[in-house]
């Protein structure tokens, strides 16, 4: 899978775990030089906290558009060290 963002590709993997229709990339598959931190949290009950990066491609910033759970809940434990994108982040083979 790759993520592309403003006409580069962000990150790709054949190693996605697809939960609630999202793609969760290993973070070691993103390139960091894309990505700063963001101070955006936000909850998911079964999941846990959320924390972002924003995007930053080619002088464009594409704020929280990258998500990832630090210390996600037992039931979700598979996606730690792992990031997801929305905010126009396309996700294709």
């Amino acid at each position: 899978m790759k993520a592309l963002w403003n006409g580069e590709i962000i990150g790709e993997s054949d190693d996605t775990l697809i939960i609630e229709g999202n793609h969760y990339f290993p973070l070691e598959s993103i390139k960091q030089e894309y990505l700063t931190p963001s101070n955006t949290h936000t909850h998911c009950a079964w999941k846990g906290t959320a924390s972002y990066y924003n995007l930053v491609v080619n002088g464009q910033e594409n704020k929280d558009a990258v998500w990832y759970y630090a210390e996600p809940s037992e039931l979700a434990k598979g996606i730690k060290g792992r990031v997801a994108f929305w905010k126009g982040v396309q996700v294709t083979k």
